[in-house]
């Protein structure tokens, strides 16, 4: 059973409304189920042409609010039962109603002549409307706070009581949803994506794969995404919205939106939560995009010392001023003590091959005179292996101690997002998008910081820098999808136990997608046709192939 919050302002043309036939003829037999009173005192009369007589039923409902001196303001809320429950009686809509006005503190048990005056209508199709007026009897003012929140905790207790299909509890884990007039405008204009959906997946997967706050709003520039930034007096960024540029009012202004009003997890500060990292790794992501830019040596340099990286360098001893290795510290990277348990204060360096192997000085200057400016396959393959390897390690740790693991569930959906990219494959991606709510911590929570979290987001946004491997990975590809669902498993048990029921089947959900994603992509051809390396000589039969790529 589920439950949504209108309010406006005109309780005479919504009870009009209620009555008619409906946009399509759907309303059917219209009538009172239930009341602040009894609903045959209240039920609004058929007039000599048929018609209903809404104006004692609409001054009854008006009248807290004249008595307080307060314009009218109506609470509309419709329930509506699951396609697969049974249709409920009446009896049974009134219990849902009367549930409904007490749980939310608008009509509590007891104080029909005190609190809000308000009707429940029932015009078929399994659901029904309850229509208040936002003004106590007793003088007060309705209070509405939260609303949403105990409309869920009603229908959770109905479906309890009444046998009805269980639905998840309103714990902000959930997207927000399209309205039905962005569906419908969607639909009039023929867009394949609906505005609010399309800008969630473009903020997610940017805030996955970027480094800092800067990286983000480029990367949702180069998306084509508008970014309008609010900042507070001393220009500090507290908030964001985003548009696209095809979706405007009828005036031609864009349409904003908050990352609140995307999901839970979007909003600025989150997004923030979600680049704390080491200083290592701080480190280790400032070298790799420095390297990723760079065209030769003296560049590296500069954009280390641009960034505030410091820097040391080795020299040959055979051929003075030739660099032949670099080290890289932060200001601050100090060793907290010595062996006699004092302060050292000695600054922490790290060669480049201690970053990663790819970071070489040597291997680097290969990369610089072939003139390339994509990794090469055996430098994205490492990176490949290090997100399979923190994969596995979020695993373990969600395994192991699932009262830390928030964060390193909260990662993975930066790790499919950003494998889902790399790999160009719509399996990833559907999979990403299904896991997203099991991923969010419950009440828009920001999860405390892990080793394994941390570690997992540094190796997906490197592996990002890496560019777009492309659909014909074979076997670092089989391994890296294989590490993303037993990750996936490992959250959609950790969900079961915690008893999410909706967060537990959207990871089981995405983890069933990987499985067979993987299996699809291990088992060869039924009959592979061998491919020619090169050309052979005539005579020669036909020894040297190669296996056949997986279709990614």
């Amino acid at each position: 059973m589920i439950g949504k919050v209108r309010r406006g302002g005109r309780v005479a043309g919504l009870l009009r409304y209620l009555y008619g036939p409906g946009k399509a003829n759907e309303h059917v037999n219209p009538h009172l189920v239930a009341g602040w009173r009894d609903p045959d005192e209240v039920e609004p009369p058929s007039r000599a042409d048929g018609k209903r007589d809404f104006a004692r039923l609409t001054t009854l409902l008006r009248q807290p609010c004249a008595a307080i001196g307060e314009a009218e303001r109506v609470w509309h809320c419709i329930v509506r039962a699951a396609p697969q429950d049974r249709d409920l009686t009446d009896a049974e809509w009134a219990h849902v109603a009367r549930e409904v006005m007490h749980r939310t503190g608008l009509a509590p048990y007891g104080q029909e002549a005190e609190a809000v005056r308000w009707v429940a209508v029932h015009h078929g199709d399994n659901h029904i409307h309850i229509v208040a007026t936002l003004a106590r009897q007793d003088g007060g003012k309705a209070r509405t706070s939260n609303d949403f929140y105990r409309l869920r905790e009603a229908c959770r207790a109905v479906e309890a009581e009444l046998g009805l299909r269980r639905t998840a509890p309103g714990d902000r884990t959930a997207a927000k949803r399209p309205t039905r007039a962005e569906r419908e405008k969607a639909g009039r204009r023929g867009w394949s994506q609906i505005p609010r959906e399309a800008l969630r997946h473009q903020v997610a997967t940017a805030a996955a794969a970027a480094l800092s706050p800067e990286d983000f709003l480029g990367r949702l520039a180069q998306a084509g995404v508008r970014v309008r930034l609010r900042r507070r007096d001393d220009g500090e960024v507290v908030g964001y919205a985003v548009a696209l540029d095809h979706h405007r009012t009828a005036a031609g202004a864009l349409v904003w939106y908050g990352g609140g009003a995307l999901a839970a997890d979007l909003t600025w500060p989150k997004l923030c939560a979600r680049w704390r990292r080491t200083p290592r790794d701080e480190l280790w992501e400032k070298v790799a995009v420095a390297a990723r830019d760079a065209r030769d040596e003296q560049e590296l340099f500069r954009r280390l010392a641009e960034q505030g990286v410091l820097v040391r360098l080795r020299h040959s001893q055979t051929r003075p001023g030739q660099v032949t290795g670099y080290a890289v510290s932060l200001p601050g990277m100090t060793r907290t003590t010595d062996r006699d348990g004092r302060g050292s204060g000695e600054q922490i360096w790290y060669a480049g091959g201690r970053l990663a192997s790819w970071l070489t000085l040597p291997r680097l200057h290969r990369r610089w005179r072939t003139g390339g400016e994509d990794w090469t396959r055996a430098e994205r393959e490492a990176l490949y292996g290090e997100a399979a390897q923190a994969a596995s390690a979020a695993a373990a740790r969600i395994r192991d101690d699932p009262a830390s693991a928030a964060d390193a569930a909260w990662a993975a959906a930066d790790a499919l997002r950003v494998a889902a990219a790399a790999l160009g494959n719509p399996v990833l991606a559907k999979a990403a998008e299904e896991y997203e709510r099991a991923a969010r911590t419950p009440f828009g929570r920001i999860p405390a910081p892990s080793p394994e979290g941390m570690r997992l987001r540094s190796a997906v946004r490197l592996l990002a820098l890496s560019g777009v491997m492309g659909r014909d990975t074979t076997l670092t590809g089989v391994v890296l999808v294989g590490a993303l669902a037993s990750l996936v498993s490992a959250v959609a048990d950790l969900r079961r136990v915690q008893q999410h029921a909706a967060q537990a089947a959207a990871a089981r959900q995405a983890a069933n997608r990987l499985l067979t994603q993987v299996t699809v992509s291990a088992t060869p051809p039924a009959h592979p046709q061998p491919v020619r390396l090169h050309q052979d000589p005539p005579g020669q039969s036909e020894s040297t192939v190669r296996e056949p790529r997986h279709a990614w």
